[in-house]
């Protein structure tokens, strides 16, 4: 599918990524090998980092993204470095390319200890509504960790978007934050695409 294919559909695009992701990013094993950065043991395991910096993915995913932006009223997206950087910057090229411009930014996870010591990198201030994004919901920690950042920064976080859900109680975590929270795929939708990859089908 190319993107002349997918440009003005929802459905088509959200088709092709599940496709690029169950290629590039997810494994499955017949019993739980994969450890999480929880700890915990899992037999599905998705990375998306592959598929987040291939540029037919960054297409996708910027544009699936900014979807669920476009009412939201936001001049930033972020989240915590690094899962969320490809997907905030994807973000905010598909955003200038449709002239809805949105700020990309990125949280660290330690603060500088040099120059000027913040949270926060990017053209943002105080007051600045923002959503922030993540790769993977598992528990939600990460996510969570980035809302409360952003929110130390001055930073009003009125919306979420992950891109993968692992339906293990992380959005529903991340929703007692921020109610306004979705995934754009769910480890239910990403499973059967790669089932049918796998099967022939």
């Amino acid at each position: 599918m190319n993107i002349h294919a997918c440009k003005e559909s929802r459905p088509a695009m959200k088709k092709a990524l599940m496709e690029l992701l169950c290629k590039k990013s997810v494994q499955v094993a017949p019993s739980p090998i994969f450890t999480l950065a929880s700890g915990r043991k899992s037999d599905f395991y998705i990375n998306c980092k592959p598929t987040a910096l291939d540029p037919w993915g960054m297409f996708l995913i910027g544009h699936l993204v900014l979807e669920e932006l476009k009412t939201a009223g936001v001049r930033g997206v972020g989240g915590l470095t690094f899962g969320a950087d490809p997907v905030a910057m994807a973000t905010a090229f598909a955003s200038g390319l449709n002239n809805i411009p949105i700020q990309a930014f990125s949280i660290r996870k330690e603060q500088k200890d040099h120059g000027v010591i913040r949270w926060v990198e990017g053209d943002m201030h105080p007051g600045d509504r923002v959503a922030i994004i993540d790769d993977v919901a598992t528990t939600g920690g990460s996510t969570i960790k980035a809302i409360d950042r952003a929110r130390q920064t001055g930073l009003e976080v009125c919306k979420v978007v992950v891109l993968v859900d692992r339906e293990e109680g992380g959005m529903d975590n991340i929703r007692k934050e921020v109610g306004d929270a979705v995934a754009v795929l769910t480890r239910t939708e990403l499973m059967a695409c790669f089932s049918q990859i796998h099967s022939g089908a």
